[in-house]
């Protein structure tokens, strides 16, 4: 018997084109009742983490993307999103959302993962 490796066992729901996320494009999207950030950066990587700061719940859709780092609008918190982790201050970090790329469609998984927050 043939064991499954965890990205394998997920539901991933369909969000939308490869197409309609271009290099260096980011967008707010609902996966099965859950909103994410949909994150395409300027080197090709597509990802998804979650749609609020973990400093204080604030909506990142409107952060500024340089390059591979999220800046959030509101107190200017930094994120790697291809990682989560913070680069400034260190401790924030982003939930990370499974992505796959199948046929130039985006799917995200969702189920049993929660936004985290940090104190500032």
């Amino acid at each position: 018997m043939t064991e499954l490796s965890p990205i394998q066992d997920l539901r991933f729901h369909p969000v939308c084109s490869l197409d309609d996320l271009w290099a260096g494009e980011m967008r707010v999207f609902e996966v099965a009742g859950v909103e994410v950030l949909l994150v395409h950066t300027d080197d090709g990587v597509v990802t998804a983490v979650q749609s609020k700061c973990p400093h204080q719940a604030v909506p990142l859709a409107d952060a500024l993307l340089c390059g591979r780092v999220l800046t959030c609008p509101m107190h200017l918190w930094e994120m790697d999103v291809v990682s989560g982790k913070g680069v400034n201050p260190g401790h924030a970090e982003l939930a990370h959302y499974p992505v796959r790329v199948e046929d130039g469609q985006l799917y995200v998984a969702v189920d049993g993962i929660r936004p985290k927050f940090s104190r500032p």
